[in-house]
């Protein structure tokens, strides 16, 4: 097997389209169903299910799919080590974040990255969402990923907190609540959601819909939507409201409004994720800088012992 087959697999896994595979390759799409068509032969089953409309993986291609990545990333890793021989950390790294919950901390970050290490490459991925982003760290398909601390993250992988924002609520600006300086959760029952898919892949969507389970009852999600700047601009729109945190007000649309919420309600906590099985040198210059730009001890509750 050649390291090659696995590049190609992969980017016909990530991209589900032989011709977009070979674009991102620079190769014909001729010479990359043969490569796939050789690994299948060496694996003994097929990888994809292919038609004249479609490409998926098979049960086979998915469970090859995360050794792939870990594959491909053991080996760039070593070639990161050998460049960084002379004592200055060199790569690539891909991080991933959502934009919304980042503009504050993803510039610090990457300026002091710049900074103090030059010679690693950052590549950013956008759209990634917190249980998306640490299934793609687990298999090695990013190095590290932003997210929203929910839950304990389980064994390899370590999260740390990078800021704390308090939960509120976004209201069009001609809502009856619009005008007060604070509202209970629980007065939002009859109120349609705005929020992002009910999926449980997305850390602020699972809290908004916790805080109002805790007051009783099940949030009416009027509209689903992956783009967290769409949610804000359909709650401008008055298709409903939405339960977020405070990072977001230097960023509400026009006939948006911030209102607190009065109940006493645990912090939204962004954080940082990435796998302590992952020996990257960039990675590890990477979390030298997070240490520094965002030190652990503003946290006390996380702090190491």
């Amino acid at each position: 097997m050649e390291i090659r087959w696995l590049d190609a697999f992969v980017a016909v896994a990530e991209e589900l389209h032989f011709g977009r595979a070979a674009e991102r390759l620079h190769m014909a799409q001729s010479p990359l169903s043969q490569v796939i068509r050789r690994l299948e032969k060496e694996v003994g089953t097929p990888l994809f299910h292919r038609s004249t409309r479609s490409v998926s993986l098979t049960a086979s291609g998915s469970a090859l799919l995360p050794y792939a990545y870990r594959a491909l990333r053991t080996l760039n890793n070593a070639m990161d080590a050998a460049r960084s021989a002379d004592g200055e950390p060199a790569g690539r790294l891909r991080v991933g974040f959502s934009g919304v919950h980042n503009h504050h901390t993803l510039p610090k970050l990457t300026r002091a990255l710049r900074r103090e290490f030059p010679k690693v490459e950052l590549t950013l991925v956008g759209g990634v969402r917190t249980f998306d982003g640490l299934r793609m760290v687990t298999n090695g398909e990013l190095d590290a990923t932003f997210m929203g601390i929910v839950n304990s993250v389980e064994d390899p992988l370590r999260a740390r907190p990078i800021s704390v924002q308090r939960l509120g609520l976004v209201l069009p600006g001609d809502h009856p609540l619009a005008d007060r300086e604070r509202v209970a959760v629980r007065e939002l029952r009859n109120e349609s959601f705005v929020m992002g898919p009910v999926d449980g892949n997305s850390s602020m969507t699972v809290m908004a819909r916790q805080v109002c389970l805790a007051a009783g009852f099940a949030p009416d999600v009027a509209q689903a939507v992956s783009d967290p700047f769409l949610v804000l601009s359909m709650v401008a729109a008055g298709v409903g409201v939405t339960i977020v945190s405070s990072e977001v007000i230097p960023l509400l649309p026009e006939n948006a409004v911030w209102v607190d919420l009065e109940d006493s309600i645990a912090p939204y906590v962004h954080g940082f994720a990435y796998s302590a099985e992952n020996d990257s040198v960039p990675l590890a210059a990477l979390i030298q800088v997070l240490d520094r730009v965002f030190p652990l001890e503003a946290f006390p509750v996380f702090a190491r012992e």
